[in-house]
């Protein structure tokens, strides 16, 4: 089950656009160059996130290839290892029947599936998280050497997570286990947090990197520390704020079908924290202090409160264990209701889907979707509507037979054959969102032609295509929905870099250029381009909407 909702068909969906595609740029780059110290995309220095996820990506291609596979396999093994975590502390405090159940809760959370199968930090970060909260945890229930082991540990764990991802990767351990503590009525932990071999640990892992990266780029401490940290909690320059209850939301849906029994286990928790135990109280406080930290930020995005799923996946396998332990009990009646709402939300959807299938084409417009990938994806409702079928009446015979082994089979199902079995319209999807179409498109290029984009910039292709770009443009803005630091570097240096000019100089450099290059553009762009193509009567090839491209000859 965890092998299918991890690693199943891995290669099989293009790169998403912008992340996935600038993701497996940075690490094609570093592994072509060799620079593992200071990250580039096209070329660029790019320091909006430190280096250690994009060398992991690097070396998983060096070993198998420029592929989507070998870009996403680090994020997968990582989503693994966190499983791996998981089981070993739910099996040493709870049992091998809690464990397994935690992992397969855990492995079929759709937050938890999609990010073990993204080319984003997100995955690499929940894993050194979780590792320095089970050894902070594990810490405190030793004493002497031991003590002091696991406690470095978690040192060098949050060490390794600020190398993923910045300062959050201490922020978060250090917060959840603090509150913890203080729950739990513990004196001197903070002296045994902050001991000088711990300090040691951790700022030897991390030292060197951001010593060596400021001798390379002088502006990186203030942008590191300020830009791209304490800004993006507190304004909103990234523009990607959210109202406060946004992660209500992302539980609700992300969390899916196990969020259905997550309010009740979370207050059953709540109300016996007195006889409760210590582990417990870990993941409760774990899951609502990320919640509610990322919920004060200014920026928020879904996967910042990844490590959120695995302490709620803790909390619903110890609400199961009790449920299946008294079947006439208070949470095996809480289960069987939640498998009566799965059975009703199911049926509901199942209705829409089949109404939704015939009137595809004209929602295309609504949908931004072309004629033709409407009518691809109204091709794939076929099997949503069967599945959702099925589990409604899984749901209905599970409430009736008030059988909470059944309702755990039918959740841990629900989401694994939902997203296996409808792989087909994920992908019609997916390509209308990445470069890997508009790169089959293009015409082979010899390695001596250079690609360039006028004023467009797909961040995926230069992936696809194994090669970085010249970018015409006005102010940047198209490569910097992808590199904030690249926005920030022109806002303050003179001087562009090699692979930016300015569109203002296109026309110039095109008639002084003394090499075949390949320019793609906006269709918007298109008389601009029959200018140019005329003169040395070329075809304009349509690429994937809205791109178009030419291949013009060397002088």
């Amino acid at each position: 089950m965890v092998w299918f909702a991890l690693f199943f068909r891995l290669g099989s969906l293009p790169l998403l656009q912008p992340d996935e595609g600038r993701n497996a740029e940075v690490a094609r780059e570093m592994k072509e160059s060799g620079a593992w110290l200071s990250p580039s995309y096209n070329g660029i220095a790019y320091l909006d996130k430190p280096a250690f996820y994009f060398k992991a990506v690097a070396l998983s291609l060096a070993a198998f290839g420029n592929n989507e596979t070998a870009a996403r396999l680090p994020s997968a093994v990582f989503g693994l290892a966190t499983l791996v975590l998981a089981y070993g502390f739910c099996r040493r405090v709870y049992g091998m029947r809690c464990a397994v159940m935690a992992v397969i809760i855990i492995a079929t959370m759709p937050l938890y599936v999609v990010f073990s199968r993204t080319i984003i930090f997100d995955m690499t970060l929940a894993f050194f998280v979780s590792a320095a909260i089970f050894a902070g945890y594990r810490a405190e229930e030793c004493d002497g050497k031991s003590r002091r082991n696991w406690y470095l540990v978690g040192a060098l764990a949050a060490g390794l997570a600020t190398l993923v991802k910045g300062p959050v990767g201490f922020l978060i351990p250090g917060l959840v286990l603090f509150v913890f503590q203080r729950i739990e009525g513990r004196r001197g932990v903070w002296k045994r947090f902050f001991a000088p071999l711990n300090l040691l640990a951790f700022f030897g892992v991390t030292l060197p990197w951001f010593i060596g990266l400021s001798l390379q780029h002088p502006d990186f401490p203030y942008y590191g520390l300020i830009e791209e940290s304490f800004h993006r909690f507190t304004t909103t320059t990234f523009h990607r704020s959210q109202p406060f209850y946004f992660y209500a939301l992302i539980v609700a849906g992300l969390f899916l079908p196990w969020s259905f029994i997550l309010p009740e286990a979370g207050v059953a928790a709540w109300k016996r924290k007195s006889s409760m135990s210590s582990a417990d109280r870990l993941c409760l406080v774990w899951a609502v202090v990320v919640v509610i930290f990322f919920s004060l930020s200014k920026s928020k995005l879904p996967g910042y409160i990844l490590t959120a799923t695995v302490a709620s996946g803790i909390l619903v396998a110890r609400f199961f264990e009790r449920a299946m332990a008294n079947p006439d009990g208070k949470a095996a009646r809480s289960v069987c209701r939640a498998a009566i709402t799965l059975a009703v939300l199911c049926s509901a959807a199942a209705i829409a889907a089949a109404v939704l299938s015939t009137k595809m084409k004209s929602l295309a417009g609504p949908m931004d979707l072309t004629a033709a990938d409407a009518e691809a994806l109204g091709r794939h409702f076929t099997t949503p509507v069967v599945l959702l079928s099925v589990f409604a009446v899984l749901g209905l015979l599970a409430y009736f037979r008030r059988d909470a082994g059944l309702v755990f089979v039918c959740f841990a199902l629900f989401s694994l054959l939902w997203f296996t079995t409808n792989l087909g319209a994920i992908e019609v999807i997916f390509n209308i969102n990445s470069s890997r179409q508009m790169s089959q498109k293009i015409p082979a290029l010899p390695p001596e032609t250079r690609l360039v984009f006028l004023e467009c910039f797909p961040s995926g292709l230069p992936f696809y295509l194994n090669r970085t770009a010249t970018l015409f443009t006005k102010e940047g803005k198209e490569i910097t929905s992808a590199s904030n630091y690249i926005l920030f570097r022109l806002q303050n240096d003179l001087q562009w870099p090699a692979n930016l000019k300015p569109v203002t100089n296109f026309d110039q450099w095109i008639s002084r250029r003394n090499q075949e290059i390949y320019l793609i553009t906006r269709e918007k762009n298109r008389s601009r381009l029959e200018a140019i193509a005329g003169v040395q009567a070329t075809d304009i090839q349509p690429l994937t909407p809205p791109y178009i491209g030419v291949l013009l000859k060397a002088p």
